[in-house]
């Protein structure tokens, strides 16, 4: 896989999670309208239980007012029974990707928690420093490297429970850059 069909299968997943139209594809890859309508065409068909859950999901709204995270977080939709046509398609779009990156969010906290108790009860020096997207920057001691990195990717895996295992991806270096 190249790193050109990497990035176009990444647009076209976050693109339909985010409720992207063939236009937005289009715009956004550069390529005709007909060939991003074939693109989200065939993904719904190669993964029809994606398209149930964005219809599920927009109906639990419509009924509900809200949606939620896995664990159970909400966010109130007051535009998904809106007589604008434009409001109602914003609060359908959030209704789509707000349980998926509020579960994110939701996990990478909870990540975090558990890395800050597991560092300091291992009494570690090394510290966390911020967060990027979904990835947690470190500052970490040569010294420590081989004890510290299990223990931060066990604290990071056992964060939350689901029905798929959670995978941690873990680089160093120098800097942010190096580390990838």
């Amino acid at each position: 896989v190249t790193r050109e069909m990497r990035s176009k299968a990444k647009t076209v997943n976050f693109g339909i999670i985010y409720g992207i139209s063939a236009f937005g594809l289009q715009q956004r890859l550069n390529i005709p309208r007909a060939e991003a309508a074939e693109l989200i065409q065939n993904y719904f068909a190669e993964y029809p239980q994606v398209k149930k859950y964005i219809d599920a999901t927009i109906e639990f709204a419509r009924k509900h007012g809200y949606v939620h995270t896995q664990s159970g977080r909400r966010r109130y939709l007051r535009d998904i029974n809106s007589r604008s046509r434009p409001a109602v398609a914003a609060a359908e779009r959030l209704a789509m990707h707000s349980p998926i990156q509020g579960t994110a969010a939701d996990i990478l906290k909870l990540a975090m928690i558990r890395v800050h108790q597991a560092l300091r009860t291992g009494k570690f020096k090394t510290k966390m420093l911020l967060t990027v997207h979904d990835e947690i920057v470190f500052d970490l001691y040569r010294d420590e490297q081989t004890q510290v990195l299990p223990v931060i990717e066990q604290a990071m895996t056992g964060a939350f429970e689901m029905r798929v295992p959670l995978v941690v991806e873990m680089g160093y270096g120098e800097n942010w850059l190096a580390a990838h």
